[in-house]
C-alpha cells in the first residue's frame, strides 16, 4: 500500500527519522506535535490553551497536505506536564472537535523536550 509522507521541515525530523504525518491508504496519522512557534522557540509559554491551539493548527495543516480534515480525525491523545490545567487544554480541543468529537486521552508526563512546553498531541484520521 502507498505512503504518503509530510515533513514540517524541523531539523530533528531527519536528525531523529521521522516525519510529521503519514498516510496509509485511508488512515493518517499524525506525531506528536508540539507548540512549536512559526520561526522557531516554544509558542506562548506558560499558556496552556494557546499551546494546544499551536499543536491542533500544526495537526490541520499536515492533514490538509494529506487530503483531509479535522472532521476526520478519529482519536487524539494529549501528554501534558501539568494535569491541573486540563480545563485549559479541554476547552481549545473542544472548540475544534465539538462537532465531531473524536476518541481522546490526556495523560500527565513528566517533561516533554522543552521544560517551556506544556502539551503535546498526536492525532489519528480515518477519510
Amino acid at each position: 500500500m502507498a505512503r504518503q509522507r509530510v515533513f514540517s521541515g524541523a531539523p530533528w525530523e531527519s536528525e531523529v527519522g521521522y516525519c510529521r504525518a503519514m498516510r496509509v491508504g485511508d488512515r493518517i496519522l499524525v506525531t506528536g506535535t508540539a507548540p512549536v512557534a512559526e520561526g522557531g522557540g516554544v509558542h506562548a509559554p506558560g499558556d496552556a490553551y494557546a499551546q494546544t491551539q499551536r499543536c491542533l493548527d500544526i495537526i490541520e495543516q499536515a492533514l490538509s497536505e494529506l487530503g483531509a480534515g479535522m472532521e476526520h480525525v478519529v482519536r487524539t491523545r494529549m501528554f501534558v506536564t501539568d494535569i491541573s490545567r486540563w480545563e485549559a487544554y479541554g476547552k481549545a480541543h473542544g472548540e475544534r472537535f465539538r462537532a465531531h468529537p473524536p476518541c481522546t486521552t490526556m495523560v500527565e508526563v513528566r517533561a516533554l523536550i522543552d521544560p517551556e512546553m506544556l502539551i503535546e498531541i498526536e492525532a489519528e484520521a480515518q477519510l
